[in-house]
């Protein structure tokens, strides 16, 4: 039985995916406000998660329910690498450690991936797809709050290996929508999309607390300057 899963999980998880646009770190990301050490624990951040997920879908390759969405096109962990090593420099491995959040994200992916790997879909569409839909945007923001490169530390959000980024999601719903599955099992994986917009809240959140702090210091910074500097003149809100 066949169930119209894509269209579910957009709009199941509109409220959660608005939730998560709307926390500090991503909401100051869109606005160009990027702090490099916040961003490359992120960078870190994922990695883990998806050398989890990846593992795991990799793993389940024959399985009826995930094995349709192991798309080798979608795999970040090598371009993840790439930006670690451009981040942390070739020691990076010795370098990262997840965070909370990224550590219980992690145990949640390997968990479901034994008790009931159709829901590993959920993530899958969560991560995936919105890294897909909106990585040229944000790659454009990234690149242009911390100075870099073209290339240089953001190799996550380039799919070189998709060359229609509309005709892959087209693809990836129809794909979707013929899961052999029933209308029990896609409330469950809308259900866990759902979770995971709320374990990448978390992490947000984590880095929310970096990202204050950095912006902290360099507001003292350019108070103190224009204490020694004798001024008086106000300093705009």
């Amino acid at each position: 039985m066949s169930v119209a899963l894509a269209s579910q999980l957009r709009e199941g998880t509109k409220k959660a995916h608005t939730m998560a646009e709307n926390t500090g770190f991503v909401s100051c990301f869109l606005k160009g406000v990027v702090d490099k050490a916040s961003y490359r624990t992120l960078v870190a951040d994922l990695w883990f998660l998806y050398s989890a997920m990846e593992e795991e879908i990799g793993r389940l390759a024959d399985h009826p329910v995930v094995g349709p969405i192991n798309f080798a096109a979608l795999n970040r962990r090598e371009s993840l690498e790439q930006d670690l090593a451009f981040y942390f420099g070739p020691d990076w491995r010795n370098q990262i450690r997840a965070t909370a959040g990224a550590q219980q994200y992690v145990a949640r992916i390997h968990r479901i991936a034994k008790e009931s790997p159709e829901l590993l879909v959920g993530h899958h569409y969560t991560r995936y797809i919105g890294d897909l839909s909106g990585g040229q945007i944000l790659k454009n923001i990234a690149q242009k709050a911390m100075n870099l490169g073209e290339h240089d530390g953001l190799r996550f959000y380039e799919f070189d290996a998709i060359a229609d980024e509309k005709g892959f999601k087209t693809n990836y719903r129809t794909v979707l929508d013929n899961l052999p599955i029933d209308q029990a099992m896609a409330d469950r994986i809308v259900g866990e999309a759902n979770e995971a917009f709320h374990c990448n809240m978390k992490m947000f959140q984590e880095l929310e607390g970096n990202l204050i702090a950095a912006i902290g210091k360099v507001l003292f910074g350019f108070l103190t300057k224009r204490q020694r500097s004798g001024s008086t003149e106000a300093v705009p809100a």
